[in-house]
């Protein structure tokens, strides 16, 4: 499967950690100007392979095998030295997370400087302004002097992306360069990469668990598990038919309009540690549709197109039913469908928010006096009946955190009114009330086991029964065995720790579930195990969700109702067909259009920058600097709500 003019080849490249192969027999190609994108569930090993390319390997971990050879130049043969010049030269690598990829005592100007000096750029200071504004970051020369703790996450990864430029590279790889990022800053970030790979020649490598960026932006796909490559395929046969069972399951576990009522398929088990002996196909345990020699033997490659191979003892591309990757029937295997009911005639809501506010005060000076606010929630109103899901949506830093805080009561509110039952609720409410938050590692103690965890809840509350029992039942109802009470958070996978979290919100039996982003971080399959788990509960539970998110395939398969937050306050909201559907806010709109899709176009990014700041918003709509449409009367006051239905609300000076 060689490509002519290969720019980069790999060939059989294993790396071990001990006596484990974490990356065993890779092979690929690629070419000038290509852009090869790897893509596979957490723990499959692409960061792993990335990181051999690079020769940035932790120090346990060695290449044991293979051949890595850029243009002419075998890479596993040189010296450190001679690699430091390929390093950042011939090859530059976007991180995956900038946070922690860039140093918080330097300034993002003297880092990109230092990355300059190491290839003999004598005039760095000026390089280091124009490589800002190439990738976007306005007012590069004043951003050249700032922390990274400065900026905001999109233009960190700029940073990133500029960094990785300053050698010129012949081959960027981009470890995840997205994956933290709105949908609005993602777009904006994919677009730039698309621009400077057409620039300058440039072939890409692109590290990814998104099937919707893949689509938008690879030229070949390979689809890597346990540590193998199991598929490899130029883009449109991947996405008209992925033949290896591990990638159609992929496709399936996504959510979408038409999965909307129904449970969303799942990958049973999860993906085998390094080090797992195999006698046959790695997949076997997970595949619903093994073969009798899949247990027996290791899978061959099978060419099915020119190009188009798979390492899978299936003799032929099934036919495909619906939905990539979606067999007829039910896809889970099972009964039942997403809950969510409509609420009762004139029944009163579960929680009704009314002006809520909260303003955080700008102190300076030697008394610390308040010389302004952060308006980070200025003027919210909700309404959740219980049994329903309500969708809270928009960029990083528009205050949709600190919304769920406030109603929680981790966060007094500067103003407005919450009511929970029809009752005034001030402060907290532990048993009506819990939170689910982003970071299941970072929200579990690490010192303590999963039982007491899950117990908090129900020993400070004092509740009363055998609270080892309640405990066994909760991790039941989550899905997980009643002996991992005994073991440690760090123990367990992401969508493990997520039901851990889960199961320690239930304990004390709320009527309401704040979820802040608690799928963020996961991979396509877990997700769909989360979404599965969250839709059970409802149904069984009568649970209202207050779910915070930015993934708009997301709020499609599970939400009700939606309200679009910019800038502290609601600018749509209505039912998710009415505001998905029929979206009149132009921020709305630029929402749904930056969202990379398997079909139906390329990502088009309708808004520009980043959201202004909550300590100095703009006049008149909050929105008009970034809006398209924007117009005088946009600039001079910030428009009513107008009611468009019973199920439809906008703020906007041109709703129509």
């Amino acid at each position: 499967m060689s490509l002519p003019m290969s720019l980069l080849r790999v060939r059989d490249l294993s790396v071990a950690i001990g006596d484990a192969l974490p990356v065993e027999d890779v092979s690929f190609d690629i070419a000038a100007g290509e852009t090869f994108a790897l893509l596979g569930e957490s723990g499959c090993g692409k960061s792993l392979t990335a990181l051999a390319l690079m020769r940035l390997l932790p120090p346990a971990a060695r290449i044991a095998s293979g051949a890595v050879r850029f243009a002419d130049t075998d890479l596993c043969a040189l010296s450190e030295a001679r690699m430091r010049d390929v390093r950042g030269g011939k090859l530059g690598m976007i991180f995956q997370e900038p946070s922690s990829s860039l140093n918080p005592v330097m300034t993002v100007g003297a880092q990109i400087a230092e990355a300059l000096r190491l290839h003999g750029d004598a005039a760095a200071r000026e390089r280091v302004v124009e490589l800002l504004a190439a990738v976007g970051i306005p007012d590069p020369a004043r951003r050249a002097g700032e922390y990274p703790f400065q900026m905001s996450g999109g233009m960190k990864q700029r940073a990133m992306i500029a960094m990785a430029l300053a050698g010129e590279p012949e081959l960027l790889i981009a470890d995840e360069p997205t994956t933290a990022l709105d949908v609005t800053i993602q777009a904006q970030v994919l677009d730039l990469l698309r621009a400077l790979q057409r620039r300058r020649a440039m072939a890409m490598l692109l590290i990814t668990h998104d099937l919707g960026v893949v689509a938008n932006m690879a030229d070949r796909v390979g689809v890597m598990y346990a540590g193998q490559l199991v598929e490899i395929a130029p883009r449109a046969a991947f996405f008209a038919a992925p033949g290896h069972p591990y990638a159609r399951r992929l496709f399936a576990a996504l959510p979408d309009t038409a999965a909307r009522r129904s449970r969303l398929a799942t990958i049973p088990g999860s993906v085998p540690p390094p080090g797992t002996r195999h006698a046959g196909c790695r997949f076997v345990e997970r595949c619903g549709e093994a073969l009798p020699v899949c247990h027996a033997a290791p899978p061959p490659w099978r060419e099915y197109a020119p190009g188009h191979a798979v390492r899978c003892h299936l003799p032929a591309l099934p036919v495909l039913a619906g939905k990539v990757g979606v067999t007829e029937g039910n896809p889970c295997g099972t009964g039942g469908t997403v809950a969510d009911a409509a609420a009762p005639g004139g029944a009163p809501p579960l929680l009704a928010v009314s002006d809520l506010q909260v303003y955080f005060p700008i102190r300076k000076g030697v008394l610390r006096r308040a010389v302004g606010h952060v308006r980070a929630v200025d003027g919210v109103s909700l309404v959740l009946h219980a049994g329903r899901t309500l969708a809270l949506v928009g960029e990083s830093g528009c205050g949709k955190t600190t919304v769920g805080k406030a109603i929680l009561g981790l966060q007094a509110p500067s103003g407005g009114a919450l009511a929970l039952d029809g009752a005034p609720l001030a402060g907290l409410a532990p048993r009506r009330m819990q939170m689910v938050f982003q970071d299941p590692y970072g929200s579990l103690n690490p010192r303590l086991r999963v039982g007491e965890i899950v117990a908090e809840g129900l020993c400070a509350l004092r509740l009363p029964g055998d609270h080892a029992a309640q405990v066994r039942e909760l991790l039941a109802q989550v899905g997980l065995d009643a002996a991992m009470a005994g073991r440690y958070p760090h123990e367990f996978s992401g969508g493990q720790r997520q039901r851990i979290a889960i199961a320690r919100a239930l304990a004390v039996r709320p009527g309401l579930l704040i979820c802040d982003e608690p799928t963020s971080a996961l991979d396509v399959s877990v997700q769909a195990q989360i979404l599965n788990l969250l839709g059970d509960l409802q149904a069984r539970l009568g649970l209202a969700y207050l779910f915070i998110t930015h993934n708009i395939a997301v709020v499609d398969y599970l939400a009700r109702e939606v309200a679009v937050m910019y800038l502290g306050r609601i600018v749509e909201r209505g039912t998710t067909e009415a505001v998905l559907r029929g979206a009149r806010h132009p921020y709305t709109q630029a929402l749904l259009a930056a969202v990379p899709r398997i079909a139906g176009g390329g990502v088009e990014a309708r808004v520009a920058g980043d959201p202004p700041s909550p300590a100095n918003p703009p006049p008149g709509c909050h929105f008009h600097p970034r809006c398209p449409r924007a117009e005088a009367r946009c600039r001079a006051s910030y428009p009513d709500e107008t009611t468009l239905a019973a199920d439809h609300v906008v703020r906007c000076h041109f709703p129509a």
